[in-house]
């Protein structure tokens, strides 16, 4: 079971321990493979990556599943089958090499850049497909038919075969739920926290998101008492995992339970509407432990988050910059989208505004702003909407240094990856393999721009037109 990050990274992955759990479950010999942290060392050494559990080389096993969680760790899959000997692309491997499976977060939106590198793809929830999948590898005789077997799976995809017609998504039975981490380990980044699902999916309708209300049936909760029944004595620390934790009816019921239990507790994800609505999801929090307080924004002004249908209006943060501070919170974190469809200066300008009256707000808690560029996603309404520009967003993130210097923090991610990123989300089997060229290159920016700008714009998004209708 590999991942294409480093260690800190997988074992902070609930759908990596958890999909490992449910093969281990259905008898299969399973062992961790993750991404070296030094990758240009061992291609020096020619050193082969291992598996965590008995040092064994990534190449001599039979079956690799890959959990894939965003466009950009494609590279790290070329890094890890290169490292172990394992051509990348399919159609290069032998019938002595593994096989490799891909499924993860990555599928619910765009597939197609990792086709290259697959012999089967899991599109979804894939807890119930993957044992049957990689067990199946075990009991056919031939390649052939072991594809056959697969073909028949909900949610899979076989690139050799489908071309770039995909599947729906893959739905796992709510028996099934939650799911929950079996490793507490404390060199991962959420270090010694035990993860489960508070519920799965969302019911709200964000026109950005892959996870929104038209996804996998939408919103579907977990019981506290279900939930409670699985943490571990030992656990000190708990994770709630969901794409809508904080709109679950029970979860101040549930934190009740846990903080005054003495655990540290995380949320994965919180609204600002909620915290205005139940404060005691924020004192619950602030009294296990945490110094911040997160929550998103996602449109610099009003109208634009009216355009992208996200719910939170200015009286919801600012309820949460003045909860925060009475509850001495260290810092106030809001993330925030820049590069949206029809984004201009106003709006910009609104946005400084805001922050500073929010930070006004917070009275000695420091208000910081995460900021990522707008990358369209498939399978959401914005599908198809162009990238701002690396100079226009470069601009825009400028402008709010300068607005806010001195005042609020200001925390952005790259333009350029962003820019990569977008191509990759956008893009067919050709844009991964130029994710290999470049890394062959050196996997510069510049490399991947390269790669990316020579492809062929009359085949790297063959959706294309029906992104446009």
């Amino acid at each position: 079971m590999a991942y294409p990050s480093p260690y800190r990274a997988a074992m902070s992955s609930l759908g990596y321990q958890w999909v490992l759990e449910q093969l281990a479950s259905a008898g299969l010999s399973v062992e961790r493979v993750v991404l070296p942290d030094e990758v240009a060392e061992y291609r020096r050494r020619r050193a082969p990556v291992v598996s965590l559990e008995t040092l064994t080389p990534l190449g001599q096993f039979p079956v690799i599943a890959v959990s894939l969680a965003y466009e950009l760790e494609l590279a790290g899959l070329v890094e890890l089958l290169e490292l172990s000997g394992i051509p990348p692309r399919r159609e290069d491997r032998t019938a002595g090499h593994p096989v490799v499976v891909i499924g993860g977060p990555l599928t619910f939106s765009n597939p197609l850049p990792a086709a290259p590198f697959a012999d089967v793809m899991l599109l979804g929830e894939a807890e119930e497909t993957a044992p049957i999948a990689v067990s199946g590898y075990f009991e056919h005789e031939t390649r052939e038919s072991w594809l056959n077997a697969v073909a028949a799976l909900p949610g899979a995809f076989l690139p050799e075969r489908d071309g770039v017609v995909l599947p729906a998504v893959a739905k796992a039975s709510d028996a099934l739920l939650p799911a929950r981490s079996h490793i507490l380990s404390p060199d991962a980044e959420l270090a010694d926290m035990f993860l489960i699902e508070g519920e799965r999916g969302c019911h709200r309708g964000c026109a950005f998101c892959v996870m929104r209300r038209s996804t996998n049936g939408g919103m579907r909760l977990v019981t506290p008492e279900r939930i409670l029944s699985y943490v571990p004595e030992e656990a000190r620390k708990v994770g709630l995992v969901g794409a809508a934790i904080s709109d679950h009816p029970q979860l101040v019921e549930l934190l009740e339970v846990l903080v005054g239990s003495g655990r540290q507790v995380s949320l994965s994800s919180l609204r600002a509407d909620r915290i205005e609505r139940r404060p005691a999801i924020a004192r619950l929090l602030r009294e296990s432990g945490a110094r911040t307080l997160t929550v998103a924004s996602d449109g610099a002004s009003r109208r634009l988050r009216r355009e992208i249908q996200k719910g939170t209006v200015e009286r919801h943060l600012e309820a949460c910059a003045q909860i925060t501070g009475e509850l001495g919170f260290d810092v106030y974190k809001v993330y925030m989208m820049v590069g949206l469809p029809g984004e201009n200066e106003d709006d910009i300008q609104e946005l400084v505004d805001f922050t500073l009256k929010l930070r006004a707000l917070t009275g000695r808690t420091r208000v910081a702003l995460g900021i990522a560029p707008f990358v369209a996603k498939r399978n959401t309404p914005l599908d198809g909407q162009p990238f701002a520009g690396v100079k226009e967003v470069e601009r825009t993130l400028k402008a709010l240094a300068k607005g806010l210097r001195g005042k609020v923090e200001v925390r952005p991610t790259s333009a350029r990856w962003a820019w990569v990123e977008y191509e990759l989300a956008q893009g067919g089997p050709e844009a991964g393999e130029a994710v290999l060229e470049a890394v062959h290159a050196g996997a510069t920016f510049a490399d991947y721009k390269r790669a990316l700008l020579a492809l062929d714009p009359d085949t790297k998004r063959p959706w294309a037109p029906l992104a446009a209708k």
